[in-house]
């Protein structure tokens, strides 16, 4: 082996070491940033696991471990209605929202037309518009509808979302136009092009997009309080009931409650998470 050779072999050594120690490091990092955003998840349930006289001990491990605060919660609220009430809710705002935000990207993919461009603009401007400027017409709006105090009250002005048209008409700029022109020659519809060409391939951007929109209606909390004056009626006003009780916040069923409104949102993740994977790794590919 000559000296040119043996110095390149050394180099090559020591790029393949500086990568693992930056691989390693990043991992690691990684790691402390995942163990710093669980820790909550994981203090909420060792505190609903522990006994109601142990609520505020500060011990990692709760031990014994007891179903009293769950028990409890069960007592005082209708915690099945309510999660219930709010995955009904949560589900007819996000598909509303996924279903107007594929017709209207479409519309803007598949067609040219005058103005085009203004009425875009337009949907993304209502993004930036604060609830609170939209918040007392809705309401006066439903009033004379009668639909205060309803679930439907609360459903039918969040149906569209500025950010789901934003998002899907993104991810149809990049599908392939000829795909969509062969199908047209081939004598298909408007109508059986989007759901027979396009949606199978967006099923990745569809469902994390779905995850984000059913997520944000769960955890809406200021327009539900507005819209519904029954404790009984979301899991949001419920838990607030036991925050503010007579005796201060009850902590232990606090806690025991937070954890059962949560189950639904990690059910959905995993069934779901293969999608959200693939529109994180399609969303680099071209």
């Amino acid at each position: 082996m000559t000296t040119a050779q043996a110095t390149d072999l050394g180099a090559v050594g020591e790029t393949g070491w500086r990568d693992r120690v930056r691989g390693g490091v990043g991992h690691g990092l990684l790691a402390a940033l995942s163990l710093f955003c669980v820790f909550p998840i994981y203090w909420m349930y060792a505190t609903s696991l522990r006994r109601p006289d142990e609520v505020y001990s500060v011990s990692l491990f709760p031990w014994p471990l007891s179903v009293g605060n769950y028990t409890h919660v069960a007592d005082v609220l209708p915690i099945g209605r309510l999660i219930l009430n709010t995955f009904v809710v949560a589900l007819v705002i996000a598909v509303g929202q996924l279903l107007v935000g594929l017709l209207a990207a479409y519309a803007f993919t598949a067609w040219r037309f005058r103005g085009q461009t203004l009425l875009y603009l337009a949907f993304v401007g209502t993004w930036l518009v604060p609830f609170q400027v939209t918040m007392l017409p809705n309401y006066t709006l439903l009033y004379r509808l009668g639909l205060l105090n309803t679930l439907p009250g609360v459903i039918v002005p969040n149906l569209v979302s500025a950010l789901g048209v934003l998002l899907l008409r993104q991810h149809m700029a990049s599908f392939p136009r000829d795909l969509i022109d062969a199908a047209r020659i081939d004598g298909r519809s408007a109508w059986s092009i989007l759901w027979t060409v396009v949606v199978p391939n967006l099923r990745a951007p569809l469902a994390a997009l779905g995850i984000v929109l059913f997520i944000n209606a769960w955890n809406d909390y200021f327009w539900p309080a507005l819209v519904l004056q029954r404790a009984d009626s979301v899991v949001q006003l419920g838990l607030r009931g036991l925050f503010v009780g007579v005796e201060g916040p009850d902590w232990g069923g606090l806690m025991a409650g937070s954890g059962l409104a949560c189950l639904p949102i990690f059910a959905i993740y995993l069934l779901l998470q293969r999608h959200v994977v693939n529109a994180f790794v399609r969303s680099g590919l071209k």
